[in-house]
């Protein structure tokens, strides 16, 4: 009778230490697959993250390359237009564009990073400048009629110049941020 319950004992630890062992690989096999679901998870949240966030900078450089295209126009017609007075004070039409401009910035200031926000600092600066150099010269004591171009040429041609070299360093800036972080 000794030799069953031997036997019995041992046929029931014998179960009881496979089912232990099933249960504890059963249990660390879920586990890793719970870890790796979420790795995986994290792993698709900061890729939706960093879409977002490329999404975002793309629309802010686009629109302010947009509002730089507008004063550029504005700031072309004020170079052509005939007449020698300055452009009444206050809030013309390439005033707004340059507005817009600023407005615009502010966006690529928040979205950053740093190196294309001062770039557009950069273009910003030079579309003011224009405006300003425009409206001084405009309004210079004696001025003849007829388009700014005409009566100030080099002006003209430095201000085209300085503005193409502001943007292309912008898009320059743009493309190495959406390069590295596409």
């Amino acid at each position: 009778m000794q030799d069953t319950v031997a036997v019995a004992l041992i046929t029931s630890l014998s179960t009881l230490a496979a089912a232990a062992l099933t249960g504890l690989v059963g249990a660390l096999s879920t586990r890793r697959q719970l870890a790796h679901q979420l790795a995986v998870a994290g792993q698709e949240a900061t890729e939706r993250r960093s879409t977002r966030r490329d999404e975002l900078r793309r629309e802010a450089y686009v629109g302010f390359l947009g509002a730089c295209d507008q004063a550029y126009r504005s700031l072309d017609r004020r170079w052509v237009e005939a007449g020698g007075d300055e452009p009444p004070s206050g809030y013309d039409e390439t005033y707004a564009a340059m507005r817009a401009v600023d407005e615009a910035y502010n966006l690529v200031l928040l979205q950053g990073p740093a190196q294309v926000a001062a770039a557009g600092r950069s273009v910003l600066t030079s579309v003011t400048t224009e405006y300003a150099d425009q409206r001084r010269l405009g309004g210079e004591p004696g001025a003849g009629v007829g388009p700014l171009r005409d009566r100030h040429r080099e002006r003209w041609l430095a201000a085209i110049e300085e503005r193409t070299n502001r943007r292309v360093s912008f898009v320059a800036a743009v493309q190495a941020v959406l390069d590295r972080d596409g």
